[in-house]
């Protein structure tokens, strides 16, 4: 359970059994030998995206398949990546660097002063979903940091994948999503699986702990050999899913009927970015015992033999416009891209999320809006301001370009605060067909000016 925000819950520990030492660790040795390349896919899947980190030791990650997030934290995000960790990222070949023998090596390392740094890579692509009616896989084989026991203590090794429009925002979580594909603390021969949504805490996914299982790796530890973890997605099956596995062993399952639609669709409803990365302390490693201290051992490596994403069925790598309804509530936090907004807790009927900090020249985005054949001639948002006094601005709609001139638009002041809602209709030139919605907000004062629920259209 990677959060990015808020502490980790305190789980019981599921501790395996090593029964016989010597035939395990003669095991580990021979499961340490990476593959040369990322197998081929099965029948029926498509290879996406692949990496299997060749090339030549001691250089770093190809910049075409990967970003590196340097720091302790997003620009203008929170602080320790919202985690607690202490270390800082950094883009270094000490920290981040392929070995020669086709793996990439995620390093922490801490200096004389006590320091810590280490790696974290994202997928430049932030497209990654199911296919309409398809599924999509993310896998990985990777061996953790052969440390355990107390020099183990602060390690979190992680692989998982964001929600995109968490890019630019920084605060929108645990809303947009967020799937853990594998996590580890402190050394432990134990593996978590987790699915983030909805609100913070509580909600209906249970954050900041989010909806999570976890097992053991079998064979070898995790630490003393690869193995391999993956995700798919299905939206093949009556009720679409989230499958979790170690070794091609499903061990966690998460199912859309588990929680409401809307929260389902905000965290689902786009693309993702994948990541690599370890950490060091956080609140996850809090709940196994803490770290790192004293007794930490720096300068064991995540091993990474490759990445890759596959899709099956359906009609693409991504879901065809018009899966939204013109004539059915948008959520305002839905949105595929946006500028200068934030999401917060809306104590509007329903609850939810809504977006807010909106001025002049911020917008937002939601793509693949079918209108239908009839003309739709109407729109209407629910909105609350708080805004002072002689500060106000339009709320506008514009089609497929936020240049594009508003096909309409409705003013807004101060309506007694910023969670007092209410539902402000205006009349747009006809519209059908399907496109991409721009909701664009326009004042002439920089102060911010609204916040909105959701939003719609009617004939």
């Amino acid at each position: 359970m990677r959060r990015t925000l808020g502490p980790s819950p305190r789980r019981p520990l599921r501790r395996a059994l090593l029964a016989v030492v010597s035939a395990l660790s003669l095991a580990a040795a021979g499961a340490s030998v990476a593959e040369a390349s990322a197998p081929a896919p099965p029948s029926g899947w498509t290879q996406v995206f692949v990496d299997d980190f060749n090339g030549a030791a001691g250089t770093g990650v190809n910049t075409a398949n990967w970003q590196y997030a340097t720091g302790t934290g997003y620009p203008g995000g929170p602080t320790g990546w919202g985690t607690g960790e202490i270390e800082t990222m950094t883009s270094s070949t000490s920290n981040v660097a392929l070995d020669g023998n086709g793996n990439l090596r995620i390093t922490p390392r801490r200096d004389a002063a006590g320091n810590w740094t280490s790696g974290r890579i994202e997928t430049v692509r932030s497209d990654f979903q199911p296919p309409a009616g398809g599924k999509l896989r993310i896998e990985s084989r990777i061996q953790l940091p052969n440390v355990t026991g107390a020099a183990a203590r602060g390690y979190w090794p992680a692989f998982w994948a964001l929600g995109a429009p968490y890019r630019g925002n920084y605060w929108n979580w645990p809303s947009v999503g967020e799937l853990d594909i594998m996590e580890n603390a402190n050394g432990l021969n134990t593996v978590h699986a987790t699915m983030h949504c909805g609100t913070s805490p509580g909600g209906p996914c249970n954050e900041t702990s989010g909806i999570g299982s976890s097992t053991t790796c079998q064979g070898t530890t995790c630490q003393g050999g690869f193995h391999t973890y993956r995700l798919e997605w299905d939206r093949s099956t009556s009720v679409e899913e989230i499958r979790f596995y170690l070794d091609g062993n499903n061990f966690h399952t998460v199912r859309a009927n588990q929680v409401d639609a809307t929260t389902w669709r905000n965290a689902t409803d786009h693309g993702f970015f994948v990541i690599l990365n370890v950490a060091m302390g956080g609140g996850f490693v809090d709940a196994f015992g803490g770290g790192p201290d004293a007794a930490t051992v720096p300068g064991h490596s995540m091993v990474v033999d490759y990445v890759q994403v596959l899709s099956a069925g359906g009609s693409g790598t991504t879901p065809p416009t018009g899966n939204r309804d013109a004539y059915g509530t948008i959520q305002a936090e839905s949105y595929d891209g946006q500028s200068g907004t934030t999401t917060e807790a809306t104590t509007d009927s329903g609850g939810g999320q809504n977006i807010g900090a909106l001025a002049n020249g911020d917008w937002a985005l939601y793509k693949g809006v079918n209108f239908g054949s009839t003309a739709a001639r109407q729109f209407s948002a629910r909105v609350a301001s708080g805004a002072g006094a002689g500060v106000s601005g339009l709320v506008e709609v514009r089609l497929d370009s936020r240049t594009s001139a508003p096909v309409g638009s409705f003013a807004v002041g101060n309506t007694g605060g910023w969670q007092s809602w209410r539902t402000i209709p205006a009349n747009i030139s006809g519209v059908t067909g399907t496109h991409d919605v721009y909701l664009t907000f326009t004042s002439g004062q920089p102060q911010d000016f609204v916040n909105v629920n959701w939003f719609g259209f009617g004939h």
